[in-house]
């Protein structure tokens, strides 16, 4: 959170309406995020014991930052909006993170 690296996992949902800030009702969630995938997102609501925080991506800089393709390998960005296997060169939809300067770790 911020600076300040987390202790423990946490669990969040990311609804269809969070995924994009704009034409919410056209988001196809299969082409924003695939299981396994690390996502940078915003908490918009803490939830409780029994709940998830509910997490958004509506913003530019939110999104997928970490995929992996079906042959395992770490995918690069090559658009805002697809990833592509670097050994197979097959390309999936996602909604890429612009990620900042001040939050990648050199």
């Amino acid at each position: 959170v911020g600076s300040t690296p987390l202790k423990s996992t946490f669990r969040g949902t990311i609804r269809r309406e969070d995924i994009r800030a704009t034409e919410k009702d056209k988001v196809e969630v299969y082409k924003s995020f695939r299981p396994g995938d690390i996502v940078l997102a915003k908490v918009i609501s803490l939830g409780d014991a029994q709940s998830n925080y509910l997490l958004s991506t509506a913003e530019n800089e939110l999104g997928v930052v970490v995929a992996r393709s079906e042959a395992g390998v770490q995918m690069v960005p090559i658009s805002w909006c697809e990833m592509q296997c670097p050994r197979t060169h097959t390309k999936d939809f996602r909604k890429v993170a612009r990620v900042q300067p001040q939050f990648l770790q050199t």
